[in-house]
């Protein structure tokens, strides 16, 4: 249940979780300012790690969060760009996914990060994708939520976190129902906060300079804006990404006149984009046969800026369609000319399950984790095959491994899960649902597995010390959370 919160809060707080784009005609100057230890009384960086966390657990068990190794891996690659050229870094930042067709993004505490499909899919090349995120890493690394806390000393941290959590998730799920919060509300009491608007010039400023320094069109910005200002005008009703993110001319104009301080530079294309837009299309988005004839129709017009992502949409969709032997002479036609791209060879191992064609895929992961350890497609790719052969020791102890370095990933532990539970270890299966109850905050779901877990650990006293520890940590956590 929602708090009933002020709305003056909601307004304020809000703005900056959707990550707002307004901006006011004033101060265009390019130097940035001075963070120092601004906010630190309000809120400490500690504390938003810790909120941050619990945040995201939240999100994971109530919003249409993507657990796609692909596409987790493109967003926290692309991120990771533009965090190495950013200050005031303070904590490793976590870019996912949101599967709604809205344009939007949004941060929080932490260094979270999420973005929609629907603006991957709408962004025409990748320095416009990439201008929004350093819009958000800015927001983050000028503390402009903790510094909002300080400016109005509404509530104290931990309250605010708890509206937080419901911003959020109105946000991310829009859809869910959530009838307390008003977006129209939210943008309407804007004009009066004027700290928001400062903010917003300041996160648009750094954000612009982040993303030259990381290598990308400095224009992306002006040029997204402009893909928002033209799908504003062709709606009869606002665009619901402009509610909470205002878009007057002045912001584009101010846009403009930055990225025109940095040197010109000619940026090519990105294949991996592409191959991104084409993933979120056939794989979530419209269905198998429209997405059959919208790929094919692409190829035959030429109407693509790589024709390698036209044929793996193609590829993607006629997999979805369960025509696996197009499926597979697309992919494998592309994989003779790319061999070690991800995006093909988890397509191929899909289909090689498919198709009973196993070993042939388990031969091809194993022969590019050899050279990349560790990372999540070829790692989750394998150890699902890996089951698929009943192949359980192999495939535990890969997903174990990777588990140590990526705690947080849910679909290792679900494969985990299935690899434990395929084979009848009872007692390690429900330590791994116990696992992934905590990361989505159902902490008494989690105790109660663990102490499922204990009646099969028999006499083995060192696990049952192990699970009673687990536990005492997650009531921890879940006190923690309830006073949030």
């Amino acid at each position: 249940m929602i708090k009933p919160i002020a709305n003056t809060v909601i307004s304020a707080l809000s703005i900056f979780l959707l990550g707002t784009m307004s901006v006011s005609a004033a101060n265009k100057k390019n130097d940035l300012p001075e963070i120092g230890v601004v906010a630190s009384s309000a809120i400490s960086l500690d504390k938003e790690v810790l909120i941050g966390d619990a945040l995201m657990r939240q999100l994971r068990g109530q919003a249409p969060i993507i657990n796609d190794p692909l596409l987790d891996e493109y967003i926290q690659d692309l991120g990771n760009r533009l965090v190495a050229q950013a200050d005031n870094v303070k904590f490793p930042y976590k870019f996912f996914i949101i599967n709604s067709p809205e344009i939007n993004a949004f941060a929080f505490f932490g260094g979270h990060i999420g973005i929609h499909t629907g603006l991957i899919f709408n962004a025409r090349n990748e320095s416009e994708l990439a201008s929004v995120l350093a819009h958000e890493v800015s927001h983050v690394t000028q503390r402009h939520i903790a510094r909002s806390i300080e400016a109005r000393q509404k509530s104290s941290p931990l309250q605010i976190a708890s509206l937080l959590g419901s911003i959020l998730l109105a946000v991310a799920n829009p859809e869910a129902g959530m009838a307390a919060i008003s977006v129209t509300n939210a943008a309407s009491a804007q004009s009066s906060i004027n700290y928001t608007r400062q903010n917003e010039q300041e996160a648009d400023r750094v954000g612009i300079k982040i993303l030259a320094e990381a290598g990308f069109d400095p224009n992306g910005a002006s040029s997204f804006f402009g893909i928002l200002a033209e799908k504003n005008r062709l709606k009869s009703t606002p665009l619901a990404f402009l509610l909470t993110h205002p878009l007057p001319e002045s912001r584009i104009a101010d846009a403009r006149t930055r990225a025109a301080s940095f040197r010109p530079r000619d940026i090519p294309e990105s294949i991996t984009f592409h191959l991104a837009k084409s993933r979120i299309l056939a794989r979530y988005y419209a269905n198998p046969k429209r997405n059959i004839e919208y790929f094919s129709d692409l190829l035959k017009k030429q109407r693509y800026v790589f024709k390698q992502a036209a044929e793996y949409g193609l590829a993607l969709s006629y997999l979805a369609n369960e025509e696996f032997e197009p499926a597979l002479k697309l992919i494998d036609g592309l994989l003779e000319k790319s061999p070690d791209n991800l995006f093909y060879l988890d397509t191929y191992t899909d289909i090689a399950i498919e198709m009973n064609q196993q070993q042939k895929a388990i031969d091809r992961l194993s022969a590019q984790i050899s050279h990349a350890p560790f990372n999540r497609v070829l790692t989750l790719n394998l150890a699902n095959v890996l089951i698929k052969t009943r192949n359980f020791e192999k495939a535990t102890s890969l997903l174990r491994d990777y588990l140590l370095v990526n705690p947080d990933n849910m679909l290792a532990y679900n494969l985990l899960s299935d690899a434990y539970q395929s084979s009848g270890q009872k007692l390690e299966m429900h330590q791994v649902k116990a696992e992934l109850f905590a990361l989505v905050a159902s902490y008494p779901r989690a105790i109660d597995e663990l102490h499922t877990a204990y009646n099969y650990a028999n006499d083995r006293k060192i696990e049952q010390q192990r699970i009673r520890a687990r536990i005492e940590q997650f009531r921890t956590a879940q006190e923690r959370l309830q006073t949030l």
